[in-house]
């Protein structure tokens, strides 16, 4: 190797290690970052042809960057409810832009999302959170789950406050047994009893509904029920109209229900507010045969009377959104002041045949690019999905006692080539003082 040789060689070595000082810097400046990847530098030897009989000679050395996208960091546990990681292989699907298209969809680890002042989910970085839309029991709506169209930014206040119609209203109470048949000429000898329930319409509206028992026979009675009113108002004004609101319920001589006329008992009703309608509400007085209801047993008292141990519906009154969050399954969920919980968007996880070959777009965002492989969208833990940890972070890859230890190493090796210079320096002086 000639001497001008040599002195390019050494600063090659220079640039070299000014660049492995670089991704080491870099790397301990992101020791802390959410799913940051650790930068490395590879080296490798620059051979080049002379005209010697050895056919070669040492050139110095060549370097490249490199990241190691698909490492897995470590997974911590955090209090809010929409951090998550994933843990094994994939990405999510954001955008820096609301009104990008598919093509303009990005892809990182980061799962540090909090809702921004619109109501999108959005993470550290600046970038929003795409979902798949659901149905209320969490199935993707979208034909193709696998199309980056079926996908949009996660947008927690366009879910509106909610409610739940009532469909069932379930009665546990106890008729007594010892009470004389009805006589409408002398209401007053007993053998009728009055309560009140409430149910609650599509639009989260409460209506309460008079039910009247009435002893018709041995072991026969009937309940007649009211049309609605809205409930906690005097005087009460009626708001829907009731079919079918007459049952007539015989008992066996253990108290148990023999039959109910008609079977199976049930409401409909037509609101005067333009809540869906008819509503049909199923009545749950217990089971034939059984005593898990409505039963007939004897008072033992003076003056017999009822005795209502539950009266329950499934109904929920209206009620604002207080909050979203998301589980392992990385499926959005909505919750309400009124305590219903909605399934409103499900997360799909990104992945790659060869996630090192992605562009990398700003901090721990990437790009598709042609060494990536075909992008497919997969539910988590399908395939080779990684699975979705809430209440989680991805932490940093980066090992600080390993990257000081480089330092250190690249220090020493910068300083030997700094010295090869500095000798290669001199010795050209003394080869143009020798010439003069």
């Amino acid at each position: 190797m000639s001497l001008s040789g040599a002195l390019s060689a050494a600063v090659s070595g220079l640039r070299a290690q000014s660049a492995q000082m670089a991704a080491v810097g870099e790397n301990i400046a992101n020791a802390s970052t959410v799913a940051y990847k650790t930068r490395g530098v590879d080296f490798r030897s620059l051979v080049v042809g002379n005209s010697t009989r050895s056919g070669i000679s040492g050139g110095g050395v060549l370097f490249s960057t490199s990241q190691n996208i698909k490492s897995q960091g470590l997974i911590q546990a955090t209090s809010s409810s929409t951090d998550v990681a994933i843990n094994g292989q994939g990405f999510f699907v954001v955008s820096d832009d609301l009104a990008n298209q598919p093509s303009g969809y990005t892809y990182s680890r980061n799962g540090n999302f909090r809702t921004d002042d619109q109501g999108f989910l959005i993470n550290t970085e600046g970038y929003y959170l795409m979902g798949q839309r659901t149905d209320d029991t969490g199935a993707v709506t979208a034909l193709n789950s696998n199309d980056l169209n079926s996908v949009e930014p996660i947008n927690v206040n366009a879910i509106s406050g909610t409610a739940q119609a009532t469909s069932i209203a379930r009665f546990d109470l106890n008729l007594p047994a010892d009470a004389p048949i009805f006589d409408p000429l002398n209401p007053g000898a007993g053998g009728q009893y009055r309560n009140s329930f409430e149910i609650n319409d599509s639009l989260g509206v409460s209506h309460s509904v008079q039910v009247e028992w009435t002893k018709t026979g041995i072991n026969q009675w009937s309940a007649s029920y009211s049309d609605p009113v809205q409930a906690n108002t005097n005087p009460a004004v009626t708001t829907g109209a009731l079919t079918n609101n007459n049952i007539d319920i015989t008992f066996n001589g253990d108290g148990s229900i023999a039959s109910f006329n008609p079977d199976p008992p049930e409401l409909e009703i037509t609101w005067a507010n333009g809540a869906t309608a008819p509503q049909t509400v199923a009545l749950d007085l217990g089971t034939v045969g059984l005593k898990d209801g409505v039963t007939q047993q004897a008072s033992n008292t003076a003056t017999p009377d009822m005795e209502i141990f539950l009266i329950d519906q499934d109904g929920v009154r209206f009620g604002q959104l207080s909050g979203v969050d998301i589980d392992n399954s990385g499926l959005v969920t909505a919750f309400f002041e009124n305590g219903v919980r909605l399934p409103v968007y499900q997360i799909p996880v990104a992945t790659f045949p060869n996630p090192n070959g992605l562009i990398q777009v700003n901090g721990s965002i990437y790009d598709e690019a042609e060494t990536a492989g075909n992008l497919n969208l997969r539910r988590p833990g399908q395939g080779s999905a990684g699975e979705i940890l809430a209440n989680s972070l991805e932490l940093s890859t980066t090992d600080t006692s390993e990257e000081f230890n480089k330092m250190i190493v690249s220090q020493q090796a910068y300083s030997s080539a700094a010295q090869v210079v500095s000798t290669a320096d001199e010795l050209f002086d003394e080869l143009i003082a020798a010439v003069r």
